[in-house]
């Protein structure tokens, strides 16, 4: 497997975990029923993706992303910390639009660093980029 394409896709997985632990450590915290279906979806479509992925990796005997528990204790101590005082529908709708937001960065700057990656990874970036931009269009009702 290609240096470039590895790095996307792990970076892809990075992105998805980190969606994913995100909404489950928001979920319990959710009042509105339609905010919390909306979550739950894309939960499910992060999990798509990671799956992906992940299969794309294994099938090039490459190396997986493997995410610290430091890093993902310190995303749900930010978590907990930022909704200490506020569990509003629309301060939770915010904390989930800025994440898909880093989100993009994140992809956009992998697919900078990593040119020489082949069409089925950039497309899998692309696809999960999309995603979260309508996640942002969605979420945005939620302010």
């Amino acid at each position: 497997m290609k240096h470039d394409d590895a790095a996307i896709l792990r970076e892809i997985q990075k992105n998805t975990q980190m969606g994913m632990t995100a909404i489950d450590t928001i979920l319990d915290k959710i009042g509105d029923d339609d905010f919390s279906l909306q979550l739950s979806k894309q939960s499910l479509r992060y999990s798509e993706i990671h799956n992906r992925a992940l299969d794309k990796i294994l099938e090039n005997d490459g190396e997986v992303y493997r995410g610290s528990q430091i890093n993902e204790l310190l995303l749900k101590g930010n978590i907990h910390a930022s909704t200490a005082l506020n569990i509003s529908t629309g301060h939770l709708a915010e904390m989930m639009i800025q994440g898909s937001s880093r989100g993009i960065t994140s992809m956009w700057k992998a697919l900078k660093h990593n040119q020489l990656a082949t069409d089925e990874a950039v497309e899998l970036a692309q696809e999960l980029v999309d995603f979260e931009e309508k996640n942002i269009r969605r979420l945005k009702e939620y302010l």
